[in-house]
């Protein structure tokens, strides 16, 4: 999967204004899947779902997939240090359930994102948040590129990510 230089080129003209965020930045202090940053990771979903929809011709808003995409992990904190199951009570809080909602206030926060870039972002996790079914073509290619990216980054770390999706091995590599 790789995208041409002019696509890359196309890609960061998006989403410069995010990438150059102190907040966004944030995300590169956090570990994602294996020794994958959460910012790596997200950076990884938007070059997979930017490449989904411009080889298949999906045809969708390429800045709301590049935004949600890239924003759809902005939780800013590290999941591996928050408690985790106590009870069926309280299974919605775990981080698998909770995290879209906590990205997608931070990104409303910091940035005023669309309706569209909001769902993206809330139902990445589709189906294990079952009430936030994905409702637009971005938000299905980005839940799809979401599942695949976490599954190489946690089977094959980062080296393999990196030549799988077409970026280069360190975080702060161009796009």
């Amino acid at each position: 999967m790789q995208l041409s230089q002019t696509e890359r080129e196309q890609l960061y003209a998006i989403l410069e204004q995010y990438d150059q965020h102190p907040k966004v930045q944030e995300m590169r202090e956090f570990i994602q899947h294996g020794d994958v940053t959460t910012y790596q990771h997200c950076k990884n979903v938007v070059l997979v779902s930017f490449w989904l929809n411009r080889r298949f011709h999906l045809g969708a808003d390429e800045t709301a997939l590049a935004v949600g995409g890239f924003l759809h992990d902005f939780y800013l904190y590290d999941w591996h240090k928050t408690s985790s199951f106590h009870g069926i009570r309280r299974l919605f809080e775990m981080h698998g359930f909770s995290h879209p909602g906590s990205a997608c206030v931070n990104a409303e926060h910091y940035f005023h994102i669309t309706k569209k870039e909001q769902d993206i972002i809330q139902s990445h996790m589709w189906p294990l948040t079952f009430r936030h079914v994905p409702t637009c073509r971005e938000a299905i290619i980005v839940c799809l590129a979401d599942k695949y990216c976490a599954v190489v980054e946690s089977m094959f770390r980062r080296a393999k990510v990196a030549t799988t999706v077409g970026a280069d091995v360190a975080d702060d590599t161009e796009w």
